[in-house]
Order: structure tokens, then C-alpha cells, then sequence
């Protein structure tokens, strides 16, 4: 089979983070480690700068704003050393959506500054807000400047091909992939689609989710699609090669 993708995974939130990046190292699986507040880069960065397959994210997931909006500083200071950015984005959800404008403010702050600092790669989180969100890329990200990863993508059909059109990718979870979500998945467009677990909060027999799983999701994603798996794992290790080499031609 094809590089294995785990591309939205919260390693430093695991017990023993260090295992689960030799883990990816041993198994060759090519993880991006999103972290949730910019506070945690350092030592993010830290567990994976020896890594072969596994490379930190900076993050201020929307979900955590209303308590930590005054870390945009520490972002600030740490974006130019981090060439992934994630987890970030817009929660409308209603355990959040008391934060939304500050939610809405630091997410256009940072699509300002991925702006000015080309190459980048996003990983969002877009729950009940993907049309807002979208607007916000439309307004502040510079065409050509950095890419959109949609995390576990909750968007209608339209939303999608709009994504798509503004160049956005999708990193799909065995969550998404029940009779329910199935189809929204089936439209998504093959050339722009990713696998991530979100261990450890989603779970398999159980147990938090691991990126050694990503096998189990890479079939059930070839058997939505009516695809040979062989041929899908090809799909999506060429759609991370072509996103790589975009983030490094634009820096």
C-alpha cells in the first residue's frame, strides 16, 4: 500500500506523545501533530523535530478563544517557524457560539498573517460556520498564498464545491464515513482528499484512535468511493505530495 496518511492528529493530548511518534516513524505513517493553543508549540515541536514522518502543527483551536484569545501573541511570535497551522477555524456549535465574534476575529487575524507569510498549510475546524468561514478566506487569505485543509468537513454539497473552488482540501475520518455522511464524502473531489484519525478523541473498539487506524479508514473510504483500495492509497499519497510541494514553492 501507498505512504499512509494521518493529516489531523492531536498527538501531544495522547498519555505518552514520544510513542506515538516513533509509532509513526516505524510504521511510516505521515502525520501532521495539530495542537490547540500556541503554548504548546514548543514542546510539539519539540517531540517531532526528529521525526521522518511526523511534523508539528501551530494552533488556537476555536473552541478554546474565549479563554486563550490573548495567546494571538504567542502565534504571532511562533508562525514564522511552523509551516503547518492547525488547529484553528470556527465553532458555531452551541456550547461555542458565545465566543463566535472572538472565535471570527482571531481567525481572520490568522488568515491575515498566513497572508503575509506564504507557504502555509491549514488545518480548520468549520462547525456550523463553513459559509462564514469561507467568506472570511475570500476576504483575508491572498490568493495563492496558503491552503486549506477542511478538518472532518460538516458542510452541505454547495458549501463543498465552493471550498473546492477556493482551493481547499479535505481530510476525512471514519466518522464521516457512515450511510449518513457517505455522500457528501462520494462528491468530494478525489484529487483533494486527505485521511486523519483526530485521535485521541474519536475512537476505535473502545480505545482512542491512534494513526496506525488510518488503514481501516483508507478501506472504508475505497468502498464508499467503489474504488480498489490500492488505488485510492495512491490517490491520497499523490494529493499530499502535490499539497506539500505547493506549501514549498509558495514560501
Amino acid at each position: 500500500m501507498a505512504t499512509l496518511i494521518d493529516f489531523h492528529c492531536h498527538v501531544d493530548l495522547y498519555p505518552d506523545p514520544p510513542s506515538i511518534v516513533a509509532e509513526c516513524d516505524r510504521l511510516g505513517i505521515r502525520t501532521l501533530a495539530v495542537t490547540t493553543t500556541p503554548k504548546a508549540w514548543p514542546q510539539n515541536r519539540k517531540w517531532t523535530q526528529s521525526s521522518t514522518h511526523v511534523r508539528p502543527a501551530l494552533g488556537l483551536h476555536p473552541q478554546v478563544v474565549a479563554e486563550r484569545e490573548h495567546e494571538m501573541a504567542l502565534f504571532e511570535q511562533y508562525l514564522p517557524e511552523a509551516r503547518y497551522v492547525g488547529e484553528v477555524g470556527l465553532d458555531a456549535g452551541p456550547q461555542h457560539y458565545h465566543s463566535f465574534d472572538a472565535q471570527l476575529r482571531v481567525f481572520r487575524r490568522i488568515l491575515g498573517l498566513c497572508s503575509s507569510h506564504p507557504g502555509r498549510i491549514l488545518s480548520v475546524h468549520s462547525v456550523r460556520a463553513t459559509s462564514k468561514l469561507l467568506d472570511a478566506v475570500e476576504d483575508l487569505l491572498c490568493p495563492g498564498s496558503s491552503t486549506l485543509v477542511l478538518h472532518w468537513f460538516s458542510g452541505t454539497k454547495a458549501e463543498a464545491r465552493r471550498a473546492s473552488d477556493l482551493g481547499c482540501y479535505f481530510s476525512v475520518n471514519r466518522a464521516m464515513l457512515d450511510r449518513k455522511r457517505g455522500d457528501l464524502v462520494q462528491g468530494l473531489p478525489a484529487d483533494r482528499l486527505l485521511t486523519e484519525t483526530d485521535g485521541p478523541f474519536t475512537m476505535v473498539a473502545d480505545r482512542p484512535a491512534r494513526p496506525s487506524d488510518i488503514t481501516e479508514t483508507v478501506s472504508e473510504l475505497a468502498s464508499i468511493l467503489k474504488l480498489p483500495v490500492e488505488k485510492i492509497a495512491g490517490q491520497l499519497e499523490s494529493n499530499l505530495r502535490t499539497l506539500v510541494a505547493m506549501g514549498e514553492s509558495r514560501s
